[in-house]
């Protein structure tokens, strides 16, 4: 599948996939603390599903990854 999404999104999408693997959570351990299906937490980190803005600090937050480093990086990118 080919995503539609700009390579700044993919970078997001990366740097939260990173971040659940530094926090050594699965993607059924996430799912759970964010009360979502497992589905939830794979959808997103496929590109499949968009996260909005609530969503995504949620899921730093159970992350325990800073939401502001991340966007910070994505604005060092070339927008695209």
């Amino acid at each position: 599948m080919t995503s539609t999404y700009s390579d700044s999104y993919q970078l997001l999408l990366s740097l939260l996939v990173e971040a659940r693997k530094e926090a050594k959570l699965t993607q059924t351990l996430l799912s759970a603390r964010l009360g979502k299906p497992q589905s939830f937490v794979s959808k997103y980190e496929r590109g499949e599903r968009r996260l909005d803005v609530i969503e995504f600090l949620n899921v730093c937050r159970q992350l325990g990854a800073d939401p502001y480093k991340m966007i910070h990086t994505l604005e060092n990118v070339s927008p695209t």
